[in-house]
């Protein structure tokens, strides 16, 4: 007697509905450090207080909308710390080193006078501090401070193992030592934060010294068996293999990079430098890069790779990169504004003023936030 089997249909899960949105991705790495290093360009072009609060405005923004659940993804805070004390190391030097004040200055507090001998002819330790001089120096550090929140968010944005895909093979070995460098720090910090909330759970102390003992030697364990990990797991895929190249391929690779560093240099120098030959202007950063490529073409020979699903580059793509440089050559470019107000003097001291072109290119840069496909959401159970 033959017994007939229940006739069972597998239902595909229905697609998630997304109200006529688009759908989550994460966006190619490329396009977020071309978006940041164009608009740290822009921040080197003007120190004017209210353009630079309205540039970490827009990065805070942008990393907040659009950073995904990544260990990497969790930095842009320290980064903030970091742009804090390099704006609080540059007042303190600038009132250590006293310069002097005007009649003009606003006369604030003195430093006792250190003497200093006659081969430090020129530089002085203390002195009367005034209001201007702060101010100065408090602009310079927050405009630094804004060029490395924008490489912070860069960090925070882009995948570092994705955008080591589409580096050159002669620089796949440095990009895997730089990728595994940048995610020792939000490791060691989600190593903190998960050794500190077991020691909560288990009822242990979280303040102090016998706190911080208890949580340090946990966390430099579980950072020695990644780095083991890591290891074995880089050795087993031939990591750091010589490959088919000869020792003159070598060579030869090694010594057009040389040169065509210094080309690039000198090309530079030449840009920069009014007074400087024509050839060491574009003609010299040409040939510089021409050497970098053939040296790049011929060193990546010797790592053959392949692709798994490589990165696409499509419209967001193409929006993202274009806001961050769009807003780099307004800024750049003058027209619509005067040159001064991107760096108000404050000889007289008077409240800066926010120019009109300038404050839309930044705000241009913020159009990232949207344009680009939200990231993967948290998967809740």
């Amino acid at each position: 007697m033959s017994r007939t089997l229940p006739d069972v249909r597998v239902q595909a899960p229905a697609p998630r509905d997304t109200g006529g949105r688009r759908l989550p991705r994460t966006l190619h790495p490329v396009a977020w450090w071309i978006w940041a290093l164009a608009l740290a360009t822009a921040v080197s072009r003007t120190n004017n207080p209210l353009l630079l609060f309205l540039v970490l405005a827009v990065l805070g923004y942008v990393v907040t909308a659009r950073r995904t659940e990544a260990p990497w993804a969790r930095g842009f805070t320290y980064y903030l710390y970091l742009a804090l004390t390099v704006v609080a190391i540059r007042v303190v030097f600038r009132a250590v080193f006293a310069t002097g004040i005007t009649p003009r200055d606003h006369f604030l507090f003195s430093l006792p006078r250190i003497p200093t001998p006659d081969w430090y002819a020129g530089i002085k330790l203390g002195g009367p501090v005034s209001l201007e001089a702060l101010l100065s120096a408090a602009t310079d550090g927050l405009r630094l401070a804004c060029m490395l929140c924008c490489i912070g968010a860069a960090n925070t944005l882009a995948n570092p193992k994705r955008a080591l895909r589409i580096l050159p093979g002669a620089l796949y070995e440095l990009g895997a030592a730089v990728t595994v460098s940048l995610s020792v720090a939000p490791q060691l910090v989600q190593s903190v934060q998960r050794v500190h909330r077991a020691r909560r759970l288990r009822a242990g102390r979280t303040k102090g010294l016998r706190a911080l003992r208890g949580i340090v030697v946990p966390v430099l364990e579980d950072a020695l068996e990644r780095s083991l990990r890591l290891a074995s797991a880089m050795d087993s895929r031939g990591y750091g293999r010589a490959g088919t190249a000869t020792r003159r391929s070598r060579r030869l690779t090694g010594a057009l990079m040389l040169l065509g560093m210094c080309g690039l240099c000198a090309g530079a120098y030449g840009l920069l430098d009014a007074t400087a030959p024509k050839l060491l202007g574009l003609p010299a950063m040409g040939a510089g890069a021409l050497l970098c490529f053939a040296g790049l073409r011929l060193g990546g020979r010797r790592v053959t790779r392949t692709t798994y699903r490589p990165d696409p580059w499509r419209f967001p793509e193409w929006a993202v990169a274009g806001c961050g440089v769009l807003s780099a050559l307004l800024l750049f470019g003058k027209a619509g504004f005067n040159a001064a107000e991107l760096n108000p003097s404050i000889y007289p001291l008077s409240w800066p003023t926010l120019p009109l072109v300038p404050t839309l290119a930044v705000l241009l840069a913020g159009a990232a936030g949207f344009l680009s496909p939200p990231p993967y959401p948290r998967e809740t159970p």
